[in-house]
């Protein structure tokens, strides 16, 4: 395996430049997609990479369950300064799939009880709470989706603005933010290196909503007007529940508002799926491909190379 069983562990620096511009040369919704991709490749990569030293660490224990071969000088030949890598991935892994665990677990948790605070109201795809707290937020139930908006935030908006209110939050269901924003939430968790990348979305998901709302009102400036008023409503506040650990409050309390107020005030962006290589962000795109790719290469090739070895390894 050599050295590239530890470069999809560090390949994710090569995403970076991709996730400072591309929030600002690409359309939300490729910026979305692409680096969602990219985090989540990236990450699935890294994670077994770490299971791979793992194997070597653990055969090395005193009474690991493994087989007496893993831990012959021929495989941990396999790995560069393998009792320190081996070892020290044992830790890291474990750390890894914790996190991971508690952030899907809170994830159902929240998604459960909002739910559950709302089914006694009326099956409807709007609900409307009697709250002195101005805030809105999407909530995705598979074949019952909801926005929940309160009172106070309605009685700040004017018509107009209330159709943008709820253009926006429609597009986030229909988009299905959540996901994109579940995937690289978990891949920030499983490598530190991909919080760039999570950043970004959280701002390009929102940005990927405003650009819906605006199409769906035909005035980009009710929309940048309604997310202004709703800031200043909301105080910039955190919104409770679901909307705070998904992200998907955007509407009247996630930033940077003035970024996207002011992107709304401008012409919308094009929407080439793919930037051309001769600008600064086309070629960051393919640099973040480039070392996606690598890293896969990197990742398979290792564990190839691992179950080929350990399965020599092991006595019949």
């Amino acid at each position: 395996m050599g050295v590239f069983v530890f470069l999809p562990l560090v390949l994710p620096l090569s995403a970076w430049p991709v996730a400072r511009l591309a929030e600002l040369h690409l359309h939300p919704r490729t910026a979305t997609r692409l680096l969602t991709a990219v985090a989540t490749v990236m990450a699935l990569c890294s994670t077994l990479c770490l299971a791979l030293l793992m194997v070597v660490g653990t055969a090395q224990l005193p009474g690991n369950p493994l087989p007496d071969g893993w831990s012959d000088a021929e495989v941990r030949a396999a790995v560069p300064y393998d009792e320190i890598a081996g070892k020290a991935a044992i830790p890291a892994l474990v750390l890894v799939l914790a996190v991971c665990g508690r952030t899907l677990w809170r994830h159902h948790r929240v998604v459960r009880r909002a739910r559950r605070a709302l089914a006694a109201l009326p099956s409807r795809s709007v609900v409307v709470l009697p709250e002195e707290k101005p805030y809105a937020y999407a909530l995705p139930g598979g074949h019952r989706d909801r926005v929940v908006v309160t009172t106070a935030l309605l009685r700040g908006l004017t018509s107009p603005e209330r159709r943008a209110l709820f253009a926006h939050e429609r597009a986030h269901l229909t988009a299905a933010h959540h996901r994109h924003l579940l995937a690289v939430r978990l891949a920030a968790r499983a490598n530190p290196f991909l919080r760039p990348l999570r950043t970004t979305v959280v701002y390009t998901t929102e940005r990927w909503a405003d650009e819906d709302a605006a199409r769906t009102v035909g005035n980009r400036t009710v929309v940048a007007r309604a997310i202004g008023k709703a800031a200043l409503l909301s105080g910039g506040g955190p919104v409770p529940g679901f909307a705070t650990f998904t992200g998907l409050a955007g509407f009247a309390s996630a930033g940077p508002v003035p970024r996207r107020v002011a992107a709304l005030l401008r012409p919308a962006p094009a929407a080439r799926s793919w930037p051309s290589v001769f600008t600064s962000v086309g070629l960051a795109a393919w640099g973040a491909a480039v070392g996606t790719l690598v890293s896969a290469m990197s990742s398979a090739n290792s564990a190839v190379t691992m179950v080929l070895i350990l399965r020599a390894a092991t006595p019949l």
